[in-house]
């Protein structure tokens, strides 16, 4: 949808906590910008890019109706009211002035979906995401986890625990020359690319329309996944959660893999079958997984992937960084340059599918 925008004022609402200088950034973009930022009716941040706050704030019935009146006299959004989809649904429903809402998150389609509105409400307006800002925090962290797996630290960590040192000395696997497969070639996956090639790795992936890529052996598409993986020493998934992606890491894909295979999961728990992956790493078709997402947050105490010698659970913070806060404001600051000249924002969710 090509924004239309052509009021000579435009007001924005900053609905989550954010440091005063990147308010001011927003508020430099143009003349035209009004921004309402008031932090008294805005949760603390516990830490850095905190983006829901301190959940034991609360408003007074007073600061609540101040709250949702300064919504109301918005066009723009920086983040989601109370960072939530009842907040997101609140807001459609009573602000018929709303046109975009930019959103934290990188994979904010889950939200919007949850969010219960139906498909006639969500085109009256635009929702992007934060994709992109997150891709190098999680490239990296996906490097970590592939290293990890080849320098078998979950091994070293259990033999220093029970200081044992070991009589026969097991060799590591090097990074150069080994090959990663990555499912999802988005940003996030070419971040992870260009890392993994600089320690020398080959790189294949899929992406949902097939092309060429430099630097990248083999490109396909998910159907062809499972020829990917078989000779793969490492394999990242970076793509989210959608109908279409729901438990593509099966039985029949973990069973293709090379036998001793590293997995790492940055896109979306949903994506992955949880049973197949822990029957995968008892059979030694998977050596060890480094997950930052699950099928079900937090995850389960009974899971027995808390308690598995090869699996690092990482409870979905790997995108986090002291810098986000600043990498957001600069790509909201980027979008609302292009809504205020009319051009098509990027990373659009889409209202049917919520990618």
């Amino acid at each position: 949808m090509m924004n239309t925008m052509t009021t000579d004022e435009l007001t924005i609402a900053i609905a989550v906590p954010l440091e005063a200088e990147y308010v001011e950034q927003i508020r430099a973009v143009d003349p035209s910008v009004t921004v309402l930022y008031d932090p008294e009716l805005l949760p603390p941040e516990r830490f850095p890019a905190d983006h829901s706050g301190d959940p034991d704030f609360e408003r007074t019935p007073e600061q609540e109706e101040r709250y949702w009146s300064m919504l109301n006299q918005a066009q723009v959004f920086y983040g989601f009211p109370n960072e939530s989809p009842a907040g997101l649904a609140r807001l459609a429903r009573s602000n018929p002035r709303l046109q975009w809402i930019h959103a934290m998150a990188a994979g904010a389609g889950g939200a919007v979906k949850a969010s219960g509105l139906d498909t006639e409400t969500l085109r009256k307006f635009q929702v992007t995401t934060s994709a992109g800002v997150h891709a190098l925090p999680l490239a990296e962290f996906s490097v970590f986890g592939i290293l990890n797996g080849f320098k078998r630290s979950a091994e070293l960590a259990q033999d220093q625990a029970a200081k044992v040192w070991p009589t026969l000395r097991t060799p590591t696997k090097l990074a150069s020359g080994s090959s990663v497969v990555i499912a999802g070639l988005g940003e996030i996956g070419m971040e992870t690319a260009r890392l993994a090639r600089s320690l020398g790795m080959k790189v294949s992936g899929t992406k949902r329309n097939v092309e060429a890529i430099e630097g990248i052996e083999e490109v396909t598409n998910n159907d062809g996944l499972a020829s990917l993986v078989a000779g793969a020493d490492a394999v990242v998934n970076t793509l989210p959660g959608t109908p279409y992606t729901e438990k593509l890491f099966s039985t029949e894909i973990f069973s293709a893999m090379k036998p001793g295979a590293v997995f790492v999961n940055v896109g979306r728990g949903t994506v992955v079958d949880e049973d197949a992956l822990l029957e995968a790493l008892g059979n030694g078709q998977v050596s060890y997984a480094c997950l930052d997402v699950f099928a079900v947050e937090p995850l389960p105490q009974d899971s027995p992937l808390w308690n598995h010698p090869r699996v690092l659970v990482s409870p979905h913070t790997s995108a986090l960084s002291t810098a986000e806060n600043r990498l957001i404001a600069e790509r909201f600051c980027s979008n609302l340059r292009k809504f205020i000249n009319g051009e098509e924002l990027p990373h659009l969710v889409d209202p049917v599918h919520f990618y």
